[in-house]
């Protein structure tokens, strides 16, 4: 039995070793080359920093990253605003008139290629440009637009999952000693699905992010987002610099994330206190 059990638990100890090591020993090799001096990214040269001394002075890798940052966290808000509302009429009002074909439409976006919903969406900005005159020209707003219209699904199944969990009776209880729906959806439901709302925002941030396929449908000459910059650099061979900016990226990402990870315990810990208090 003892044998037995060291075995398993070397067995589980060699499973975490291996997924851990697919996941993150490629991001170790790109950090270390990021302080790679020569400019073949596969050859090592000497340790140095001056990548990251030319990404600060490079006006066209900081510009595609500005614009690429502000499409992610105006798209993953209104994501989370459309989400929300979608989430909340389809679990808290099951009973109406196509709520089945509302469900599978919202969601629909999950499973539909990119290449399809890049193309679509180009077609109804062409049309609307034609018969409304707006867009006139593709660029960050239609980005912006196509971002947040398939970050809208991703966000409804993390918000969705949250409400389904939801006790029922604390909303009713507050409608019965007077509150309104609206008031209720505000002062109780929203805190309730804080950890959801967060998790689904970094969620549609990070798919914005990352975003290259429907970008190129949606956008014109005049916007040039990272992903788009960095799959143009490629074709000319990866440029160091990347390397820099991915990086500091990683970090960026790995600090926020270590963060909402130990807000979303706290909350958690919070609920089963107040839980355990009833």
């Amino acid at each position: 039995m003892i044998t037995l059990a060291l075995i398993c638990r070397s067995l589980k100890a060699l499973i975490l070793l291996v997924v851990f090591s697919f996941l993150y020993i490629p991001m170790i090799i790109l950090i270390v080359y990021s302080f790679n001096s020569s400019r073949l990214v596969t050859v090592w040269a000497d340790f140095s920093t001056k990548w990251y001394v030319e990404l600060v002075h490079n006006e066209t890798l900081l510009k595609a990253v500005g614009l690429s940052l502000s499409i992610a966290a105006g798209a993953a808000t209104l994501a989370i605003v459309l989400g929300t509302l979608a989430s909340y009429a389809i679990i808290r009002f099951r009973r109406f008139k196509g709520s089945n074909l509302f469900s599978f439409m919202t969601t629909a976006p999950l499973v539909m290629p990119d290449v399809i919903t890049g193309l679509a969406l180009l077609l109804l900005f062409v049309g609307m440009g034609q018969v409304l005159g707006w867009p006139k020209d593709r660029g960050a707003i239609t980005i912006w637009m196509a971002h947040a219209t398939f970050c809208t699904a991703y966000v409804t199944v993390v918000i969705s999952a949250r409400l389904r969990e939801l006790d029922k009776s604390i909303e009713e209880a507050a409608l019965d000693l007077g509150a309104n729906p609206l008031k209720v959806f505000f002062i109780i439901t929203l805190p309730m699905i804080a950890p959801a709302l967060v998790s689904g925002w970094l969620l549609a941030f990070t798919l914005s992010l990352d975003d290259v396929v429907i970008a190129n449908f949606v956008t014109g000459p005049g916007a040039m987002t990272l992903p788009k910059l960095i799959f143009s650099k490629v074709r000319l061979g990866v440029d160091p610099q990347v390397n820099a900016l991915a990086t500091i990226i990683l970090l960026i990402v790995g600090i926020i994330g270590f963060i909402s990870w130990l807000w979303m315990r706290k909350a958690e810990r919070r609920k089963m206190r107040e839980m355990r208090g009833y």
